[in-house]
This record gives structure tokens, sequence and C-alpha cells, in this order.
């Protein structure tokens, strides 16, 4: 439905056309979007898997860091993301050619190598990120036997549970969603993902407050975990870790402007797209500083990885079923809104390497009962069921939920929400070297650099210690 109620009859094989009620600027179908569009599928990117390990990120900070680490990378993020949203056009943010993709805008602003960086930076982590959420989805559908299971038992079973059937049915439901061909039509399935991410959160911070009241004791310390717990070492990779992790609650910038290309004109993309960041970014940090606080208050040192796969909670167990339904229903969401990017690009370089083959080209129109029909595209089909694949058997090789999400926020953080878009802002903007504003920019960019190589080293440095004792494919929870 477009304005004025007209409904246009879009066919893919209808050339560009000028501006008009059924198209854009550039062409292209008119697009439907709107801020709240906009601001579900931020939502969905960014309240997802990272909030459950919030608690234990704290719980290495302690209550003074945390809290300021959790603000400085929203603001961060938030500042970042603006300076971003007015890269999707080029010099006029009405008028100006277009930039679809993130490494379009890398392209038209600073082109030669860093174009090639900025796509592997870009697609390691947003294949990574579905392995994350291949990871934290199998752990909470253990959660959901095991909390059945320790129901039954009064608490005697260990309920030791292998995490391989989990990822494996998670990945069959991927192999199915990612048949949809286009990010714009996820729209409803970033709503319904987002009312999940609000699900699981309240009853984690509602359990977290409960746990509180009853025990009327405020857990941690002012440092974060004490030695003795841990080693003085194994504190310090834990807290650059922690960044990581943080980091990780945050990234959405890598498909920022990809959200952005689904928004309708006007008022500009930008203006919508910096409103949808900023209620997105607000919410999702209430959110963090709650659960995470609230966690750490009920736990304190012994505050779990995840918070309602954990067991740091083990009643009523029929809410942490709820809750874990809704982390998976919501992860099931996200693990499309990150892998749609990835997907178009690899099949836009296919159609254009192999512009005369059927099988890489040609759509199929097939009949589905009650759903009318649906176009098939078997290059499509093959590949993207390829990719669930690999990324399903990695989740199994490397189980690893807190390691993985430090590894994935160190590898996106800097260069996809940072430098890239600071140096675009720059070259647009023609700020002149040496000024003011250039000198803040650059200090932003070094110090989120060396946050980035530390929790780096304290990602890799836990994966090395849970390999030691990991036996792949055998290892039960």
């Amino acid at each position: 439905m477009f304005p004025n109620n007209k409904v246009c009859d879009v066919s893919i094989d209808i050339p560009p056309q000028g501006n008009s009620e059924c198209f854009d600027d550039d062409g292209r179908p008119r697009r439907s979007g709107t801020l709240w569009t906009a601001s579900a599928h931020i939502t969905t990117a960014v309240i997802g898997s990272g909030v459950l390990s919030l608690a234990w990120a704290i719980a290495q900070l302690g209550w003074i860091a945390g809290p300021v680490v959790i603000l400085l990378f929203s603001w961060v993020t938030y500042y970042t993301s603006t300076l971003l949203s007015d890269c999707y056009r080029n010099n006029d943010p009405d008028t100006g050619k277009r930039n679809y993709t993130y490494m379009d805008a890398v392209k038209s602003n600073l082109g030669g190598a860093k174009v090639k960086i900025c796509g592997v930076v870009q697609y390691l982590n947003l294949v990574g990120s579905a392995i994350g959420y291949t990871i934290a989805a199998s752990i909470s559908m253990m959660a959901i036997k095991r909390s059945n299971c320790f129901h039954k038992s009064g608490g005697k079973d260990p309920c030791h549970i292998n995490s391989n059937p989990y990822m494996i049915a998670f990945g069959i439901m991927q192999i199915v969603l990612s048949q949809i061909p286009n990010f714009d039509q996820l729209w409803w399935l970033s709503i319904v993902a987002a009312v999940m991410s609000f699900t699981y959160s309240t009853i984690g911070l509602g359990l977290g407050i409960a746990k509180v009241a009853e025990t009327r004791t405020i857990m941690g310390s002012m440092t974060g975990i004490s030695i003795g717990s841990v080693t003085e070492t194994q504190k310090m990779w834990r807290r650059f870790q922690a960044l990581g992790n943080i980091a990780f609650a945050y990234s959405f910038s890598l498909i920022l402007l990809e959200i952005q290309d689904t928004i309708r004109s006007p008022p500009s993309e930008a203006k919508t797209m910096k409103k949808a960041t900023i209620i997105s970014v607000a919410v999702s940090t209430v959110f963090y500083m709650l659960c995470g606080c609230m966690g750490y208050a009920a736990f304190g040192d012994l505050a779990p990885g995840n918070l309602l796969t954990g067991f740091g909670f083990y009643n009523p167990y029929w809410l942490l079923d709820i809750a874990n339904v809704a982390i998976v229903v919501h992860l099931v969401g996200g693990y499309q809104v990150f892998c749609q990017p990835f997907f178009a690009f690899v099949e836009k370089a296919a159609a254009e390497k192999y512009p005369d083959s059927n099988f890489i080209t040609r759509e199929i129109r097939v009949r589905v009962p009650c759903f009318c029909h649906c176009n098939i595209n078997l290059f499509r089909s093959v590949w993207r069921t390829a990719f669930v694949i690999v990324a399903t058997l990695i989740s199994m090789l490397l189980p690893f939920f807190n390691d993985v999400v430090g590894i994935l926020g160190a590898l996106g953080f800097w260069p996809l929400t940072i430098y890239f878009p600071i140096e675009m802002y720059i070259e647009q903007k023609r700020i002149r070297k040496w000024s003011k504003r250039w000198i803040c920019l650059q200090i932003l960019s070094v110090v989120c650099l060396i946050i980035t190589i530390s929790s780096a080293a304290g990602s890799i440095a836990g994966v090395i210690l849970d390999l030691k004792s990991f036996k792949p494919f055998k290892t039960s929870y």
C-alpha cells in the first residue's frame, strides 16, 4: 500500500522509473519503512543475546565501572550512528545519491583498499553473529529442558544435556526463514522479535528484583569479582572480555544503512533514522542497566554468564520457560536481521558475475496453499541453506557463549561502529585536518581502538582456556 491508497503492482522486470507514487527517486519501488519499523529493526539487533551477559560483565567490572562503561558505550554508539546515518546519501540529505549498504557508503566516501577491508570486517561480523545467535538459542532451548528436569527431580538430577541437537533444530528453522528473499519483507519478524526481547528482559529484571527482595541483600562490590574467586591474571582477562560483551550488546552499526534504506521519505531518511536510533538506544540502555545491575545485585561474583540460562534462578520454572522461549523467538528474528544483508551481498555479486546463468538469476513462481504464491531462486535456496549449515557446524565446535560474544563485540566495535563512520563523516563534511573537531574525533577513535584490542585479547584468552576442557560434539552441560 502506497500514498493516497494507491496499490502498485511492481515487478522485478520493470526497468527503473522516475520518482512517482510507486517509485522513489532512484527508480526502485517506493520504500514503506517508518520511524517505528526502523526502531523495531534496531531494537531487534541491539537487545539481543548480549543483554543476557551484562550481569556477568558488570560482575567483572564492579558497581562503579560497570554502569559507567554501559553508559559510555551507549553514548558512543548513538553518536557515531548519527554520523553514519548522514552518509546514507552523498552531499545532499534529500536528493544525494543513495548508499544502499555500508560498503556502498565506504566506497563513495573513502574508496580504495578501505572498501575491501570494510567488506571483510562487516561480513565476518555478520557471519559471527549467526554463530553467536545459534549458540545463544541452543543454550535457551537446553535451559527449558533443564528447568523442567530440575523441577521433576527436585534438583537431584544434574540434568546434563548435549547442545548439538538444539543447534541443529535452530539451524533447520533458519534454513526455512532464510528463503525470505528481501530485508524489507522482514518488518513483521523484527516487530515480533522486538516484543520478545522486551519480554525476556523484563522477566530477567523481575527475577533479579525478586531475588534481592528475598535475600534482602545487594551483592557485589565496587571493584568487581574478588581475587580468590579468580586469579589476578584471570580477573584482568575477564575485565577485558567484559568490555567485548558490552560492545556486542550495542552492535548494530554494521546494518544501520541497510535498515535506513527501508525508510520512506520525506522527511529525509537521515532525520528518521536519527530519531529511531535515539529511541532504540535509550530504551535498550535502560533495559541493559536494569537487567545488568539487578542481576549483579542478586548474585554478585556468582552472576552467571547467561542470566536466564546459567541457573542462578530455578523457580518459578514456568516463568523461566516463557523467558527462554521468548529468547529463542527473538534470536530467530535477530539471526535474519543480521544475515539478510550478507545474503543480499553474495547474491548481488553472483548475479553481476554470471548475469546469463539461469541457476543464479531465474525466479520460479510457485503457488503455495494459503500464501497465494512465492518466488523461488535455486541459487538463493542452495547457498543460503549451505551458509546456515556451516554456521551451525562452527557453533557446535565452539559453543562458548561469553567468549564468542566478546570476540564478536571486539571484532565489529572499532572498525564498524567507530572508525569508518568517523572517517566517512570527516570526508563528507570536509572537516579540516588538525581542526578542533578533527582532533576530537581522532581521539575518540584511538581510545575505542585500545578498548577493542583489549577486549579481543581477553575473549581469545577465554576461548583458549575453555578449549582445554572441551571435547567437540561430546561435552554436555
